[in-house]
Parts: structure tokens; sequence; C-alpha cells
């Protein structure tokens, strides 16, 4: 049998709890490259977070940054993501 995996946010805005540096932005483009959810964009020479609703908050975008310039907040208001299974 097959588990579905649901994500979801709870109810409220996150806010932008994901941005970029723009200063410290290289445009390697590692950020993008670990990101399952296709979170990360490319806009002209940098990339920057877009989808911040399919984000499931797990840094990886963070982790790979070499170069500092991804910023990682904990989202505001008691939001973030949950998971379903079932």
């Amino acid at each position: 049998m097959k588990v579905e995996m649901k994500v979801d946010y709870y109810p409220g805005d996150p806010g932008e709890f994901v941005r970029v540096d723009e200063s410290k932005c290289t445009g390697c483009g590692e950020c993008a490259k670990f990101c399952t959810r296709n979170v990360w964009v490319q806009d002209g020479k940098i990339f920057r977070p877009k989808n911040l609703k399919a984000c499931v908050e797990c840094g990886a975008c963070w982790n790979v940054c070499e170069f500092d310039a991804v910023i990682f907040e904990e989202p505001k208001g008691g939001t973030g993501v949950r998971f379903e299974y079932g």
C-alpha cells in the first residue's frame, strides 16, 4: 500500500521566512538545485524564492549556500509547515 504525504500550512500568514541577500548571491543556483519543491527561481543574475507556499522549511537552500546569501527564519505568527500522512 502506498502512503501519500500531504503538505499544508497552519492557518495564518507565514510571512517572508526565506529571503536572499542580493549583495551576497553569486547566482550559482545551488539553492535551486537542492530545493525539491521548486521554491527558488532565477531572477536576472541571482536566485530568489518565489513559491513560498511550496516550501517545507527543510533548510536545504540555507545549508548549501556557501556564500551565506540565503536568509532562513522561523515563520511568523505560529505558522509553519505540517505534514499529514494518509
